[in-house]
């Protein structure tokens, strides 16, 4: 079949609508771009998309924030991305709003680093120094990456390489000797996959220090951030396109010149940006600018592990709703969860209330999350979405027995709540964020390989551009900022920073 050009020309076209994606178009058609984003599903927004069960609206990725007080930094970018009035936010427990079950005893994450440091020196103090010099040097971690104090910068550096080249467990061993508490400062984990002896110190650091200033849930789902920037994207003048794959990244002897959709239809621009992971991006590229070291460097990195999640919903007035998140951990040593095998017992989870109103009494939904590899459910790779037979049925509900057995243990009579629930799998996780192998945050960082894991905004061929998860950092303030790093290769990072000041002025 032959290809069916478009008439219209882009100055831009971006390649899925995940977060980066849409940060992208909405800072470059603020800036005049004339910009095109194309998305496959029906549904934009990536890790923001939710869906809706048993009259329930469920997240699928972005289960709660950071640093959203005035002054803070997700704040800062959310005025900048006119996101504030679309966001309506609830507020996790500031004297917990992270509780971590390590070997059967409780520990509390509290908001503000003075409250954390006296929280946790309760049931640690004799290491209040430690805790003291752990926050110290939290702080200068974040404080050294340029974009997240929006400070001007000679070039576009993300993080200083010290960070980059040191293990998450090693950082935490630095600061304290005590077992214990080196297991609670590495408590919330599940947040990027960490991975002992592999993860680098920054990724934990920009994390918990974007959670300690302040954390909060995002009222009735995370696809109102999504929907917030398409309209303003909208109204900039940009275009978005739903249900149009792009299968191929077409080029010529010197540069990227379009894309085809799987209809045949070829759009040509001047610049593409891709929110794809870098994996299944260069998979679409047929063309001598990309050569054979690079794509066998990118598809020999390694992804961070899945996940099989149960979406519950409560029956009515059952369950106090809980303002905070909890994780499990059956034993001590936390770096173990990610060592599970097929078929191993869940001896870790993180677990959440969902918020669909401000100051909430009773729960009307959770969701419990665990890890599991995408070999669990590999005999299914190739089936699709609603097809994939009853054994694959049988298997979910299974391990969703399984899961929701463990989770009595901790809250018990806590089944007896339950209405109803649905599962989703590495597979589910897949097919609807295009992650691979449904990897929860793409490709692992590794303080072992520190140039050759981070991946930068910038390929082998010179008007193409990566954006998302897997360039510089994961979550919602690393993707953002990663994303302001793709737009400075057209607008320079000092104006994009002006910008944001100046908005927040």
């Amino acid at each position: 079949m032959s290809a069916n050009h478009s008439e219209q020309h882009y100055d831009i076209i971006i390649l899925g609508t995940g977060l980066g994606g849409l940060v992208c178009g909405y800072i470059l058609s603020k800036n005049g771009f004339k910009v095109l984003l194309l998305e496959k599903n029906a549904q934009i927004g990536g890790c923001l998309q939710t869906f809706k069960r048993f009259g329930v609206k469920y997240d699928t990725g972005m289960h709660y924030i950071g640093s959203m007080l005035p002054g803070q930094i997700l704040h800062r970018l959310f005025h900048y991305l006119n996101l504030l009035d679309d966001v309506k936010l609830s507020r996790l427990d500031e004297n917990a709003y992270d509780v971590f079950s390590i070997a059967g005893k409780q520990y509390q994450y509290a908001s503000g680093y003075e409250h954390f440091i006296d929280t946790l020196a309760q049931q640690f103090p004799n290491h209040r120094h430690d805790l003291r010099e752990y926050t110290r040097r939290l702080q200068a971690i974040a404080d050294a990456s340029p974009l997240y104090n929006l400070r001007k910068v000679e070039e576009n550096v993300f993080i200083e390489a010290d960070y980059i080249k040191t293990s998450i467990n090693d950082f935490i061993a630095s600061v304290t000797a005590d077992p214990t508490l080196q297991d609670v400062l590495a408590g919330n984990l599940p947040l990027y996959a960490g991975v002992k002896d592999k993860t680098p110190t920054y990724i934990h650091a920009l994390i918990n220090n974007f959670y300690i200033q302040s954390a909060w849930r995002i009222i009735g789902g995370s696809d109102c951030i999504a929907r917030s920037l398409a309209d303003s994207i909208r109204r900039f003048g940009g275009e978005i396109r739903t249900r149009s794959e792009a299968c191929r990244i077409l080029c010529d002897e010197h540069k990227a010149t379009g894309v085809e959709l799987t209809t045949g239809e070829v759009i040509e621009a001047d610049s593409i940006i891709s929110n794809f992971h870098p994996q299944a991006t260069i998979d679409i590229i047929d063309s001598h600018l990309i050569r054979k070291a690079y794509r066998d460097r990118i598809h020999g990195l390694e992804n961070t592990i899945s996940n099989f999640t149960v979406y519950i919903k409560f029956k009515e007035n059952s369950t106090p709703y809980l303002n905070y998140n909890y994780y499990y951990y059956e034993h001590d040593d936390v770096w173990k969860a990610n060592d599970r095998k097929p078929g191993d017992p869940l001896r870790s989870y993180l677990f959440m209330h969902q918020c669909a109103q401000d100051n909430q009494q009773w729960a009307q939904s959770a969701e419990m999350i665990g890890y599991m590899r995408f070999d669990e459910v590999q005999q299914w790779a190739d089936t699709k979405v609603g097809h994939r037979g009853e054994a694959y049925r049988e298997f979910k509900e299974r391990t969703a027995e399984h899961y929701l057995d463990v989770l009595e243990r901790s809250f018990p009579g806590i089944r007896a709540c339950i209405e109803d629930y649905e599962t989703s799998s590495p597979l589910t996780y897949r097919d609807y964020t295009a992650t691979r192998f449904g990897s929860m945050y793409g490709i692992i960082r590794d303080k072992n390989f520190p140039t050759q894991t981070l991946v930068s905004q910038r390929t082998k061929i010179p008007n193409l551009f990566m954006t998302g998860q897997n360039i510089n950092s994961h979550g919602i303030p690393g993707v953002t900022i990663g994303a302001a790093l793709t737009c400075a290769e057209f607008l320079g990072l000092n104006k994009i920073i002006d910008e944001i000041e100046n908005n927040n002025s």
